[in-house]
């Protein structure tokens, strides 16, 4: 394969890796791969995790390496950089949308009203800034009365 074409064929293996947090997004989706890079036959994926102390850092590491050593890139190397910061503005409307659809309500910027995912009520609060993972915050609707995940804003 011409390097050209093994830089497209391993971003589509890596778009088969999902968030281990929230699975119907993967990690290309959620903006942690960064860049394939293919020099002379050596391959190289740069990530940036969501947060510099992500607790699954190691994991999206240990994923990427599973997907490509599956098709036989085993001699790859994982740069992480945290520099420019990961933030939610990577996240693309489709992304949005699909985490929209999984309960979790995306991000909102200047101080927008968070949606509530199961009837799209913009009634709602807060309860913890405290979610299941460092990314997320717990809300409640006060339409429909049900709790939901909100991926923060960062």
């Amino acid at each position: 394969m011409v390097s050209s074409s093994v830089t497209e064929h391993i971003w589509e293996l890596l778009k088969q890796v999902p968030d281990p947090e929230i699975p119907t997004i993967n990690l290309v989706e959620l903006g942690v791969v960064r860049n394939v890079e293919v020099v002379e036959g050596n391959i190289k994926v740069i990530i940036t995790p969501t947060y510099t102390g992500c607790p699954a850092k190691q994991l999206f590491v240990d994923l990427i390496r599973e997907q490509l050593a599956a098709s036989g890139y085993h001699d790859v190397e994982i740069e992480t950089q945290l520099y420019p910061v990961w933030t939610t503005d990577w996240l693309s409307e489709e992304t949005k949308t699909k985490l929209l659809q999984t309960g979790i309500s995306p991000p909102v910027a200047d101080n927008k009203p968070v949606v509530c995912p199961h009837c799209g009520s913009k009634q709602t609060k807060v309860i913890s800034r405290f979610g299941a993972t460092p990314c997320q915050a717990l809300y409640t609707c006060n339409s429909c009365l049900e709790p939901f995940s909100y991926f923060k804003c960062h």
